[in-house]
């Protein structure tokens, strides 16, 4: 009977535990952006996301991922201590898409409060020869 008490405090005692540690928790500038238009004949366009770890226990970003081919996403690759800033850049390149509206995301997953969340990138591509 002594050892199932003392095993049962043992649990408490590390839920507990678990529960007072620290938890990272992201906070992004914006989460769309808009390139506007844009001529076919310089394809490729960026924009760098700024974040802060406005959490108590650092930040990582484990995952980027776009939703197509013609997106890349680049991000702050060492853990975001609390207060500080990191960065995801999203590369959007139209060379071979049909000119026009395109809207793209890429979906982050991270240790934070938030486990998964989505960033938007749109704009309208032009075509060559339109003026």
């Amino acid at each position: 009977m002594k050892k199932v008490a003392f095993y049962m405090m043992m649990l408490v005692m590390s839920i507990g535990y678990a529960y007072a540690q620290g938890q990272a928790e992201i906070k992004f500038e914006q989460t769309t952006h808009d390139f506007g238009t844009f001529s076919e004949n310089n394809p490729v366009v960026s924009y760098t996301f700024k974040f802060t770890n406005i959490g108590d226990a650092p930040l990582v970003i484990h995952q980027a991922v776009a939703s197509c081919g013609c997106t890349v996403p680049e991000y702050t690759q060492e853990p975001i201590l609390p207060g500080k800033t990191g960065t995801v850049k999203v590369t959007y390149n139209g060379a071979g898409r049909y000119p026009g509206h395109f809207k793209k995301s890429v979906t982050l997953r991270t240790n934070s409060k938030t486990e998964m969340l989505r960033l938007f990138i749109e704009g309208d591509m032009t075509a060559k020869d339109a003026k």
